[in-house]
């Protein structure tokens, strides 16, 4: 049985760029480094982006195939990763539908996190690589994974998207991540946290108890709505956490819309904080230090009866990836709480875990990304507030 969260290293290349091609995918335990499977292939004549591309989908697929739920994908492609992680603009036809695989694989997971490495850290899919191009080429492999025996491939096939070279995609002269994306439309999704409640102003955990909004909440709400209108003249749907203090703040959105239906979607639920629900920060730490000191070191710890942060990921990415598939192109307000948002927030800007414990977000604050179809994401705003600076 595989890990919960594995390490996949993926590499793809060709000889004569087109040429001779194959790609090679390494899936690890990340804490033994034992390995989980192997994946290698020739294609025929192709580029080496696009053998790249088909290293980093084997990889995944077999990540998937394990059972894994998080993945730390490391490639000494720059041009993949970069494009991935949404920062380059994905040019050429021949990759785009790669790249929209490649999506799609990554939306089965919990989380998937992609990080360049120099190739003498790749050694291992780079041989299994070099063995597919000899292979393709027709030529026996002399070159072996270390301390393995030389891979046999899959052997020679076709390669999946037309074998056309890639004009300019040196990462030096790549695309940087503000630069306009003609060929896609995105889908935006605007992420509010609820107006104020009891609990927001006392710093209180309030997790699935149903705290209602305060008075100032409302009046939160209600500038938030006419915000949220003047970003969004169009929206296509409003989702909503079932907690009051959550449909409230969406009814208020809905209303400035120009009475968008609001529907309840259970995943955007706050975490449940267990036994710590409803006390403070200082509380919890008296009461439950070494509970606090693992929970803080580690997203995959929950407080005493309660969820994990991986645990509340896992839900949220389930959300994201059901609206790009219902509301492609489109606008979406989704209405939520610090945990769901946060952790949103993480995966779009490839931060760590650290970044939950940094990052504040103000009850009522209004964050923006967009989402394209080839996995690429731009966030527009983080935990916006200038409409409630009157209140």
């Amino acid at each position: 049985m595989a890990p919960r969260v594995v390490s996949m290293e993926a590499d793809g290349g060709s000889r004569g760029n087109p040429g001779p091609a194959g790609y090679g995918a390494v899936v690890r335990d990340p804490e033994t480094g034992e390995v989980l499977a192997e994946r290698s292939e020739s294609l025929g004549t192709a580029t080496n982006n696009v053998a790249e591309y088909q290293g980093l989908i084997a990889g995944l697929t077999a990540a998937a195939e394990l059972g894994a739920a998080e993945v730390d994908v490391r490639m000494d492609s720059k041009l993949v990763v970069e494009q991935m992680c949404g920062r380059w603009q994905i040019k050429h036809p021949g990759l785009r539908p790669l790249a929209a695989q490649a999506a799609a694989l990554v939306g089965r997971f919990a989380a998937v996190r992609f990080s360049w490495i120099p190739r003498e850290q790749n050694r291992h899919a780079d041989a299994l690589a070099n063995a597919a191009m000899d292979a393709a080429a027709g030529r026996p492999s002399a070159t072996a994974a270390p301390g393995r025996p030389a891979p046999t491939p899959a052997g020679v096939q076709p390669p999946t998207t037309p074998a056309t070279p890639i004009v300019g995609s040196d990462p030096a002269t790549a695309p940087a991540s503000w630069e306009p994306r003609p060929t896609f439309t995105a889908t935006r999704l605007i992420l509010v946290r609820h107006g104020e409640t009891a609990y927001t102003e006392q710093r209180r955990y309030s997790g699935r108890g149903d705290v209602p909004l305060s008075e100032r909440g409302r009046a939160q709400a209600r500038a938030t709505g006419v915000r949220v209108a003047e970003l969004a003249p169009s929206v296509a749907a409003v989702l909503s956490s079932p907690l009051s203090r959550c449909t409230a703040t969406a009814a208020s959105i809905a209303g400035a819309l120009g009475d968008v239906p609001v529907r309840t979607e259970d995943d955007l639920i706050e975490c449940d904080f267990g036994q710590w629900e409803g006390h403070t920060f200082a509380e919890v730490r008296e009461q439950w230090p070494g509970e606090m000191d693992a929970w803080l070191a580690s997203p995959r710890i929950a407080p005493p009866g309660g969820e994990s942060f991986t645990q509340v990921a896992e839900r949220a990415h389930r959300v994201i990836s059901g609206l790009l598939t219902a509301y492609p192109g489109e606008t979406v307000v989704a209405v939520s709480h610090v945990s769901p948002i946060k952790l949103v927030l993480r995966d779009a800007l490839a931060a760590g875990d650290g970044f939950l414990h940094r990052l504040f977000l103000d009850a009522a604050g209004i964050s923006v990304l967009d989402m394209w179809s080839d996995g690429g994401v731009a966030v527009r705003t983080v935990n916006d507030t200038a409409h409630l600076a009157t209140l």
